[in-house]
């Protein structure tokens, strides 16, 4: 059998793949679409009437969501097809979770002609992409080598691993263990900060006291309205929740979706479609509660005995006259009131549309206002984040059931695995991982006010660098041409070590370039997203060809160079370390009842027995004993803690502040147009973006609006150049009435492909995107980007 060579039925086996690919683009309940499998290979690992043929449950690693159920087909150790969950399986209890076309072409992916076989370092230039082969021996003694000798010359704070998100969550991965190691001769320079959501994490708890505003999906099942505010679950995949959606769907409830791209979510969902520019949530928020307070929709009795801030009596003592929300809404102190009207001039949404929002969501009790990731990717994101808890404050819908209290989502409710045990790090100080390139610069410019934490100074710029499982350093880092400036000199970053299952643009960049395993060819255990519950064992379920190795079985040799082989791998291989963190796991956890590792090789599954929970539920109930963990005890309306700030980024009370490179930015002149990006539903970041079965699922196209397009004379796939002063990229039109006038959208995570000159070809958005932090979270704002666009 020729391994890399799929043929259509391999996958989709009930459909031709061309007829699929279609219906893809169409449709968006992808998990629907598959063929189910016989009530046989329904079973975990069975024969599926071939007597050499065995079905494994299973499921990917990779940063996405959803852990959704795959089976692999294994015949003579080859994966010859994939299929998803059965129907028969419907009664049981874990809700369903089929495969999603990214699923459905993991095969493909896995035995791709083009994955990286064999250990390399760099002949020539940093970037080049230009490899000789070596061995094994060779290349972990290199790496060994050059820890020793950086270290020495320059200090652990000089060590530094990178995000990677193509082995993700708390289990095991070679970014965790090469954290381990370096803990072990040392400790390195962590980085804090989540990309995907670390802005809106930072800005809740000056609400709440926490991140942890999120209630159980099962909480919201008579909700009659839900509000979807910048959120695209349909193709990003949050664990069980297009199950949940789809059954308050069916059972009545109402979706709006606030976004200014008609997602699939929008098409799959929603009743109504609100489309505003990008970065001015915050004044569609101020008019939608100037509104609920003028008509007096507002929820009295809760705002008075839960919150502070709402007006000018229930302020903090010492704080001026018309800073609380009441005030600054009717324009006391500016002199503008937040009307509709001055909202719609902001945002584009008609003031019409405005009130009926706002009525719909006061006037029916309880509503969940759910955000999403997208909108904190902006410079404004922080305040974005906040202004929906405000909204769900007023309206009474914070700690009861049927409601929701927005801001960042996470549930405090949820469990992991406990991980590999992490020695401490004696090195103290930490960086934004959006500081990274300034420490591998100047290590000097990275200060408190930029974003260090622990320390006054680095002391050392960044020397080392490991990227394991990851295309950031060259493809999803913002301002992507500085980020790379940085890289190709030798004389910053002495060493770099990249792992990967294909030579990604950041892969060009490494020193030493490794050829990492798949999901299939190593052990692990799946962990979702959002208000998700449950587990999956990740099991190897075939051996990796050629001279793949996964990061931990190299970092052991490393280890072993480094004289600390048995302190590092406890003498566990990764099967091992995945049995000994789930029995960690099943101890940490006693009333749950966790079956034993040999058990959850044959259950594959595992969804916790969660009550469920409703956020700040006990906080409202019994306000007295358990008060909100803010300053004041109460929901803050007006945080103090900003107001002492002084930012005018960042206000005590959360409002419409215009954005740089937003609509109102002068920038416009030269740059009229706002460039988004989204998660789309044929791969997860760039994961994925080398399956060519995928790129036909959804090809990288720039959307713009036709009164847009017409104007500058563009038409469907006409190559246009869209640009700014940090990059240019040159990519196809999709003229579509799916993204609003004054504003065009690429999918993220296409693979950047300069030319000589510069100009990018893959559809890399990064190319265009700002590296300037957030000023409280001190986070990414990638999503903020003016551009203008011309036919090429």
């Amino acid at each position: 059998m020729d391994k890399t060579d799929n043929t259509e039925d391999d996958i989709f086996p009930a459909v031709t793949r061309r007829g699929f690919l279609q219906a893809s683009s169409a449709l968006v309940t992808l998990p629907f679409l598959a063929t189910s499998v016989s009530a046989a290979q329904a079973k975990n690992e069975t024969s599926s009437g071939a007597q050499d043929e065995r079905v494994v449950q299973t499921c990917s690693t990779f940063d996405c969501g959803g852990k959704c159920d795959i089976r692999t087909h294994i015949r003579d150790g080859v994966v010859t097809r994939i299929s998803t969950r059965p129907d028969e399986a419907l009664d049981e209890q874990m809700p369903i979770m089929r495969a999603c076309v990214r699923g459905r072409g993991y095969r493909k992916f896995v035995y791709h002609p083009d994955r990286l076989k064999y250990p390399m370092k760099r002949v020539g230039k940093r970037g080049e992409g230009k490899f000789e082969r070596i061995t094994w021996d060779e290349a972990t003694t290199l790496i060994a080598d050059n820890i020793k000798a950086i270290t020495q010359q320059y200090g652990p704070g000089s060590r530094y691993v990178h995000v990677g998100t193509a082995v993700s969550g708390g289990t095991f991965s070679g970014d965790k263990m090469s954290r381990r190691l370096l803990n072990l001769t040392g400790g390195y320079l962590e980085s804090y900060h989540s990309v995907s959501m670390g802005n809106t994490a930072a800005a809740t708890p000056y609400t709440y006291g926490t991140p942890a505003s999120g209630s159980s999906l099962d909480t919201l099942m008579d909700t009659k309205l839900v509000i979807l505010w910048g959120h695209n679950p349909t193709e990003t995949i949050f664990g069980h929740t297009n199950y949940f959606f789809q059954k308050m769907k069916q059972n009545g409830t109402r979706f709006i979706v606030v976004d200014p791209r008609y997602s699939d979510t929008v098409s799959s969902l929603a009743e109504q479609w609100i489309p505003l520019l990008p970065t001015t949530d915050n004044a569609l928020m101020d008019a939608m509660m100037y509104v609920i307070v003028s008509e007096n929709l507002h929820d009295t009795d809760f705002i008075q005995r839960y919150t502070l801030g709402f007006d000018e009596a229930s302020m903090p003592k010492g704080i001026p006259a018309n800073e609380s929300l009441v005030a600054y809404l009717m324009g006391e102190k500016d002199g503008v009131r937040k009307t509709p009207e001055w909202a719609e001039k902001i945002t584009h949404v008609p003031a019409q549309t405005i009130r009926q929002l706002a009525r719909d969501y006061a006037n029916t009790r309880p509503a969940a206002l759910i955000q999403g990731w997208g909108p904190q990717r902006h410079n404004c994101g922080e305040r974005t984040a906040r202004g929906s808890t405000l909204l769900a404050s007023i309206t009474g819908n914070v700690g009861v059931k049927g409601g929701w209290a927005a801001g960042y989502g996470g549930i405090a409710s949820r469990k992991f695995t406990t991980g590999p045990e992490m020695p401490d790090n004696p090195v103290k100080a930490k960086i934004s991982v959006m500081n990274w390139v300034q420490a591998a610069d100047d290590a000097s410019k990275v200060t408190p006010e930029m974003g260090l934490k622990d320390a006054d100074k680095l002391d050392s710029n960044i020397r080392l660098l490991f990227s394991l499982a990851g295309n950031y350093l060259a493809n999803q880092n913002p301002d992507l041409h500085q980020a790379v400036k940085v890289l190709e000199d030798e004389s910053k970053i002495k060493f770099i070590v990249a792992s990967d299952l294909f030579m990604t643009p950041s892969a060009k960049y490494a020193d030493v370039l490794l050829p990492e395993t798949s999901f299939m060819e190593r052990w692990n255990i799946g962990e979702t997203w959002g208000t998700a519950s449950y587990l999956i064992l990740s099991e190897k379920v075939i051996k990796p060809e050629f001279e793949r190795r996964s990061d931990y079985d190299w970092l052991r040799e490393v280890a072993a160079k480094l004289g600390i082989e048995a302190e590092f791998s406890q003498n566990r291989d990764e099967k091992q370390w995945i049995e000994h963190i789930w029995q960690q796991t099943v101890e940490s956890m006693p009333d749950e009842n966790l079956p034993n590792f040999a058990t959850l090789q044959k259950t594959r599954q595992y969804l916790f027995k969660d009550r469920p929970y409703v956020a700040f539920e006990e906080n409202i109930r019994d306000p007295k004993n358990h008060p909100f963990p803010t300053p004041s005890g109460k929901i803050e309306i007006f945080s103090q803690r900003l107001y002492e700030m002084k930012h005018a980024e960042i206000p005590a009370l959360s409002h419409y502040v215009p954005a740089h490179e937003g609509p109102e930015d002068p920038l416009t002149a030269k740059y009229p147009l706002q460039l988004i990006t989204w998660k789309g539903k044929n791969r997860a970041n760039s994961t994925q973006y080398a399956n060519p079965w995928l790129q036909e699922v959804q090809t990288q196209k720039l959307w713009i609006n036709p009164q847009d397009a017409q104007k500058r004379g563009i038409e469907q796939g006409t190559i246009v150049r869209v640009h700014n002063d940090r990059g240019v990229c040159e990519v196809p039109a999709e003229v579509t009435p799916r993204i609003i006038p004054g504003v065009v959208a690429m999918q993220a995570g296409a693979w950047w492909q300069p030319d000589e000159q510069g100009v990018d070809h893959g559809g890399c958005p990064n190319v265009l995107s700002s590296a300037r932090i957030t000023p409280l979270a001190k986070g990414n704002s990638h999503q903020t980007m003016l551009v203008e666009v011309v036919k090429v």
